[in-house]
């Protein structure tokens, strides 16, 4: 989908504030309130917008430990990794997960409360799994960057 210097313009500032109104989105990317609106629905169908969320401030929520697992596995099996994935997926603390080259086979970054919750996780979903060779965990003592925005070029 070729995406002009509006769409871009409009995706940058969704990006920073999904909330904001069409009015002021429009005017804010140079474009009546009609022809902005057509334009956020184009991005939406065509799935270039995802889906719009409400970030959290984990500050406010209690505790959280942010945690980074380097995954190593025994066999570079695709049906193996396959099983590995959908297990991933259907685990509510992982946050991401990222298939990587190198030694490492995936990294994952995992949001659990405390490290008794975390120990469970690593039981369930890291230990139990016949093709572990081993895991990494490394504990987030700062997080001194979050950023969700994809970076949209301003240039067609």
């Amino acid at each position: 989908m070729f995406l002009d210097r509006l769409d871009k313009a409009i995706l940058r500032t969704l990006q920073a504030d999904c909330s904001i109104s069409n009015v002021k989105l429009a005017d804010k990317v140079g474009l009546s309130p009609p022809a902005c609106l057509k334009r956020v629905q184009r991005l939406h169908r065509e799935r270039v917008i995802d889906r719009q969320v409400a970030i959290l401030n984990p500050l406010k929520l209690g505790g959280v430990l942010h945690l980074v697992v380097e995954v190593y596995m025994e066999r570079d099996q695709k049906h193996l990794n396959d099983d590995f994935v959908r297990r991933v997926q259907q685990t509510p603390q992982v946050k991401e997960c990222y298939q990587v080259t190198g030694e490492v086979d995936f990294v994952l970054i995992i949001d659990v409360p405390n490290m008794a919750d975390y120990e469970l996780l690593c039981e369930e979903l890291l230990y139990s799994h016949a093709n572990m060779k081993s895991f990494k965990t490394l504990i987030s003592m700062n997080r001194v960057k979050y950023d969700t925005q994809m970076v949209v070029e301003e240039r067609d």
